[in-house]
């Protein structure tokens, strides 16, 4: 298949990775330019919702998901102080049946990984940060900090919350601290042998917040402590966390739960930020994919895969753009009509996403006032996130233009 137009992402992260196999999968020319030295992901693990897997299963990495992911088998609500599970609900094949596809929690790195090996080789240059760009209205001009530079035709920003393409697009913003930050980190499951590897676990106390679920075939927990945060810190999620804070915020807490923060060796604390939707993602030549166009509170656990349903409808609107021919001021218009149609697309869908992210989830779990049990639903848990994952970013595309002859 012959190469359609030259398209640059910019920002190797899932995301980016994720925009470059779909727009590769539909025959064009991909690069992403990634400013790390390496090409690897950190953090912990992560949710991927059926809304993502499903995406994912189409792009061929099924057998890939099933290997390293974990179908949990259920989630349970356990009381904070004494333990006991409060509420218990399946998910594994009933949820499958439920949704239409799996959902996973997987390790961030296993996922990138898989991605980047999909891709061609050559696909990514690491080590090449973004300082500027410029649209000449023919291509797009790209200077890098190490004084190089580059043409395309297309240029896709999902380099994060802190995107230099974003701020071109839509101006500055204003980051939104939600007066909570998130400590994170992984842990061998044989050091906290009382807790399960196939199950999805919260606790919601009366301040702070703690789920853990299994990664890697259920030989690691992950663990998200959401705990209230009066200060506004650095917005990094890599941000080292002090062991101390974390083992005074649970000291009172039940057995299975000071065992676990007494088996942690190393955190990380995510200072939890996000902005106001933006009122546009595109300009001519330019658009957003990912935290770069619609960073979300964690509460639905839905930024990954986002970012998947975005390059699977950024990839359809690019698909009706011809040959290799040089851009044309046709072929820009097609281009630019092209990104509208994606942004008319996601941009309603994700900021719903984003702005129930603020309210929703476990957040509607508190402790009754005796300081017991946990008042709200796994019904009304599962309610906040059900239409997200029974969406099928595919399903309702617009229909692609007739191609000029």
């Amino acid at each position: 298949m012959a190469p359609k137009v030259r398209i640059t992402v910019v920002g190797a992260g899932i995301g980016g990775l994720a925009a470059a196999l779909a727009l590769t999968r539909k025959g064009h020319q991909v690069r992403v330019h990634e400013q790390a030295p390496e090409l690897k992901e950190a953090g912990v693990g992560m949710h991927l919702g059926p809304n993502g897997s499903r995406i994912l299963q189409r792009w061929g990495l099924g057998e890939r998901l099933r290997a390293s992911a974990v179908r949990p088998a259920a989630m349970e609500v356990r009381e904070w102080s004494g333990g006991t599970t409060l509420v218990r609900r399946p998910m594994g094949e009933e949820w499958l049946a439920e949704f239409g596809a799996p959902y996973y929690t997987v390790h961030r790195a296993d996922l990138h990984t898989m991605l980047a090996e999909a891709l061609p080789p050559g696909t990514v240059r690491v080590g090449h940060r973004l300082e500027r760009f410029t649209d000449t209205g023919e291509v797009v001009r790209l200077e890098f900090a190490d004084e190089t530079t580059a043409e395309t035709d297309v240029l896709i920003g999902a380099d994060g919350v802190h995107s230099v393409v974003r701020r071109a697009v839509a101006g500055p913003d204003t980051a939104v601290f939600s007066g909570q930050s998130a400590f994170r980190g992984l842990i061998a499951r044989d050091q906290v042998p009382g807790l399960p590897g196939d199950t999805l676990l919260l606790w919601a106390g009366p301040d702070a917040r703690l789920l853990v679920y299994p990664v890697r075939g259920g030989r690691f927990l992950t663990f998200v402590a959401v705990v209230p945060d009066p200060h506004r810190r650095l917005e990094s999620w890599s941000e080292p966390g002090d062991l101390d804070t974390l083992d005074a915020v649970f000291s009172g807490w039940n057995p299975d739960v000071k065992s676990l923060i007494a088996a942690v060796r190393e955190t990380r604390r995510w200072a939890l930020y996000d902005r106001e939707p933006l009122t546009r993602w595109s300009h001519g030549a330019v658009t957003l994919l990912g935290d770069a166009a619609h960073p979300m509170l964690p509460h639905h656990g839905q930024g990954v895969s986002q970012a998947v349903e975005d390059a699977a409808v950024l990839a359809h609107c690019l698909d009706a753009l011809d040959g290799a021919a040089p851009a044309t001021g046709a072929t820009r218009r097609r281009i630019a009509d092209a990104l509208r149609s994606y942004e008319a697309v996601r941009r309603p869908h994700t900021t719903r996403v984003q702005l129930g992210s603020r309210g929703g989830g476990s957040q509607r779990l508190r402790p009754d006032e005796d300081g017991k049990a946990s008042t709200g639903t796994m019904s009304s848990l599962v309610q906040d996130v059900s239409w997200i994952q029974r969406h099928d970013a595919e399903a309702d595309l617009p229909p692609l233009p007739d191609r000029p002859h």
